[in-house]
């Protein structure tokens, strides 16, 4: 096998995650030495030959062919050396000069939003309010959804998206919906509801704001039917949930279109204990095609609530197969940076009193962190601001004093405004930072328009995040359904730093291209601690690959992002081969 040499940024991040990790590290290390020599096999199920093979082991090396058997790979090396393996019985494939990299994973999504695609109006493709009423009164009209009955809508993000550049009022909703109550969801922290649904859920004029919530109002005190935060949960609490059989069916959709894009494995970050059996129902049938990591979301609350809820728990930490894991439990301490409820520590741009939003009682998150510790839980949270971020690391450095959370991969999710010196102790503490990247291709602009050039540019400090805590201490993920779920944008994103129009932030965060593809191979599986079972291309790994439709390593800087999935492959089977379409 070819093998590329390592850039030095790449060997200084690795240095520093053996530092912190040196248990995981060498293990990392023996199992990449052992993807460079062929595995004692007979009688593989497929070898593929002819191929650029990206392995993105410890070497980075390039070879020509697998063999797989049992689904994972058996043999790595050149295309003579596999077909000498292959027997009778074994399916040879001709990559035909294709290039292969290992199987995707996106470490941060919603991922069930992606089968709803026919049960919900589709506002992600509105780009002005008349469109967004368009979609929702044409989404009533042909599925002939009957007067009374709920309508739901895709999450999208009206202030970047529309070019009103704001969210819906009731009234425009009852415009296209006056006999249905209607949810509008967005990316998260704000939803919008018609007057049907405000009534519905007992919202009227002298309804108070909840704790960690607000009820928009116009100037005669009367809802908007903008919510935020807690606000939310007073109409999401009453929407008729999906069936459970519903539930399923639209988790095997999501986990196809995924598939598509080359995704194998991802995080589900916010789960309630009825999903997450969901998606152990689908691994328990066969039918999954995507590796689930999975963050149970408790609602915040009381330390004594949230302990009953512990104590209650119908899953464990870390149960789980090859398919679905429970993954830990996720916490959010503010909101977003396009939401203008990211708490952060200077402020808003052209509004000297906004720090953003504390989303939690600091002093009852702070318990509720030590007590899932305690619990033997370990703890993700929703932070994106840096003031949010030092409340984060605060909860997680009293819970270490009570258990030690190092090993335990704690994370701080998003991260998005992180500071150097927050890198620093995070990475002092054992902490991982999980940040996406994608919050910067169609939304960097709103960013820049809300927090000031200095913040945007500082946004998603990918080049600091590796060299300070390796690519092990952080992950690629997209946020998706918030974000685009395209791994090669993701890719380009890192390594460009550009958005749509071409604009650079935050030049200085650039990342190598083989950086970018270990962020979205090799970084994901420490999160659910199965580095050793997938994310490179190495005997004894899971065989999760992907043929792409162009050579990500040779292709020009600007064709990154046009690069696709031609096939995707989840433990030795094809789940996806754009050819059958």
């Amino acid at each position: 096998m070819t093998r590329i040499s390592n850039p030095s940024r790449m060997q200084a991040a690795a240095a520093a995650f053996a530092r912190r990790a040196p248990r995981a590290a060498a293990l990392a290390a023996g199992l990449a030495l052992a993807g460079c020599a062929h595995m004692g096999s007979s009688n593989p199920d497929v070898v593929y030959v002819n191929g650029k093979i990206i392995t993105a082991d410890k070497d980075f090396s390039i070879a020509q062919g697998v063999a797989i058997k049992d689904g994972r790979f058996v043999a790595v090396g050149s295309s003579e050396a596999m077909r000498q393996l292959a027997t009778p019985a074994t399916r040879v494939v001709d990559l035909g000069g294709r290039t292969v990299v290992p199987g995707l994973m996106d470490s941060h999504t919603h991922m069930d939003g992606a089968g709803t695609v026919e049960t919900s109006a589709q506002v992600i493709k509105a780009r002005t309010v008349a469109e967004a009423q368009a979609i929702i009164g044409d989404f009533i009209r042909d599925k002939k959804v009957p007067a009374g009955q709920w309508v739901q809508t895709s999450r999208w993000h009206p202030p970047s998206q529309l070019k009103e550049q704001r969210y819906l009022t009731r009234q425009e909703i009852d415009a296209v919906a006056p006999d249905h109550p209607v949810f509008v969801q967005t990316v998260g922290h704000f939803a919008m509801a018609n007057s049907k649904a405000l009534a519905a859920a007992g919202i009227g004029r002298g309804t108070p704001d909840p704790v960690g919530g607000k009820i928009h109002r116009d100037a005669a005190g009367e809802p908007t039917g903008v919510l935020e935060s807690t606000a939310i949960g007073i109409v999401e609490k009453i929407v008729p949930p999906p069936t459970f059989e519903q539930g399923v069916a639209q988790n095997i959709a999501a986990q196809r279109v995924y598939n598509r894009s080359g995704i194998t494995s991802t995080v589900v970050a916010g789960l309630s204990e009825e999903q997450i059996r969901t998606y152990f129902t689908v691994a328990e049938r066969g039918q999954a095609t995507v590796r689930a990591g999975m963050f149970w979301r408790i609602p915040t609350g009381s330390a004594e609530e949230f302990e009953k809820t512990l104590k209650a728990a119908k899953f464990k930490e870390n149960q789980g197969n090859d398919w679905a894991r429970v993954a830990g439990i996720k916490l959010i301490a503010d909101g977003g940076m396009t939401l203008k409820s990211a708490f952060i520590r200077s402020t808003y741009a052209n509004e000297p009193q906004n720090h953003g939003r504390v989303a939690v009682d600091p002093a009852s998150y702070q318990r509720n962190v030590q007590l899932a510790n305690r619990y033997g839980w370990r703890v993700h949270t929703h932070a994106v601001g840096d003031a949010a971020v030092d409340l984060t690391l605060k909860a997680y450095a009293a819970a270490d004093q009570d258990r030690s959370i190092r090993g335990r991969r704690f994370s701080v999710v998003h991260g998005s405004l992180i500071a150097p010196d927050q890198i620093a102790q995070a990475g002092k503490m054992d902490v991982r930072v999980d940040a996406q990247n994608a919050f910067l291709w169609d939304k960097a602009g709103t960013v820049e328009r809300y927090m000031g050039p200095l913040l945007a540019n500082r946004a998603v400090p990918t080049r600091q995040l590796v060299d300070a805590l390796g690519i092990g201490g952080t992950a690629a993920g997209t946020d998706n359904e918030v974000n685009l779920l395209n791994p090669f944008v993701g890719m380009y994103l890192m390594v460009t730093r550009k958005d749509p129009r071409g604009k650079v932030y935050g030049a200085d965060q650039k990342v190598s291209r083989e950086e970018a593809l270990r962020l979205y191979t090799n970084a994901g599986p420490y999160l659910t601690f199965e580095e050793s079972a997938k994310g490179a291309i190495t005997p004894g790994r899971f065989a999760d690959m992907v043929v792409l439709s162009a050579d990500y390593l040779s292709v020009p800087e600007e064709q990154i992002k046009d690069i696709v999935a031609t096939q995707t492959i989840v433990g030795g089977r094809v789940v996806y081969d754009a050819r059958l379409l």
